[in-house]
């Protein structure tokens, strides 16, 4: 949030210093129109670089971290196809992930998500419909997202949790004003695997280990054919490096 308000500030000085200037010399009027640009631009990179912390504070690695540590987390499940599947593999190597689930699934496939948890898995919310313009909900709707897949987390799971990701990882105005409500924590992530878009597991694995540091957290899908290559790539790599995966609250140090 500081960041949006530093921008702001800036961005009225600025204006207000081609207003004196148009005022006692005249300007011509592109120079308006490249403010509000920049402007416009910085907003828009605001909202999807998590990082920054531009709209409201999202954790997205452990900084300073020593120990060998690193958050997997796998976003937009459960799903019929490969969840379980993902939780066997997991199994195998005794690791530990956050799940980031959306509503609709939790309510279609309950079985599958009650699995994620008795496996001792975390779960965050990654909202209710996780619709294509999700971005552009007021706060009202943002809200009924957000508690219409926490209820449907908590009826069929007995489980609450405090942690959400948002939707395609932006972040609004609005959005923040509703998780203000909510009080969730906002999980972000520092090694993004691009699997939704590369198809190749070779190409996501080399991405992903380039990045591997104490602290970091994964970025996957449970819901893509190359989840599976791509984690059990990643957790034999893991296991030879000496790394514990954990869970976002592990990582966090919190219940």
């Amino acid at each position: 949030m500081r960041n949006l308000q530093i921008t702001s500030i800036a961005t009225l000085f600025m204006f207000l210093f081609l207003v004196l200037c148009d005022t006692f010399n005249g300007i011509a009027l592109w120079w308006y129109v490249l403010l509000i640009s920049i402007w416009l631009l910085v907003m828009a990179m605001g909202s999807f670089h998590m990082r920054w912390n531009f709209y409201l504070k999202a954790f997205t690695s452990k900084k300073n971290q020593t120990t060998k540590q690193i958050a997997l987390t796998f976003d937009d499940g459960p799903n019929p196809n490969f969840t379980l599947k993902v939780l066997d593999l997991l199994n195998q190597y005794n690791a530990k992930a956050t799940f980031f689930c959306i509503g609709v699934n939790v309510e279609t496939y309950p079985e599958i998500f009650k699995s994620i948890i008795d496996n001792g898995h975390d779960i965050g919310n990654h909202s209710f419909s996780h619709d294509a313009m999700i971005a552009f909900n007021s706060t009202e709707t943002w809200l009924n997202e957000i508690k219409q897949a926490e209820n449907s987390i908590l009826r069929i799971g007995g489980k609450k949790t405090n942690l959400f990701r948002p939707p395609f990882g932006v972040t609004t105005p609005k959005l923040a004003r509703a998780l203000k409500v909510t009080e969730h924590k906002v999980i972000g992530w520092n090694i993004r695997s691009y699997d939704t878009v590369t198809k190749s597991p070779e190409r996501i694995i080399k991405r992903i280990t380039k990045q591997i540091k104490p602290g970091a957290i994964l970025l996957l899908h449970d819901k893509q054919p190359n989840v599976l290559p791509v984690l059990e790539h990643l957790l034999r790599v893991l296991q030879k490096w000496d790394y514990q995966t954990v869970t976002i609250n592990e990582l966090l140090n919190e219940k």
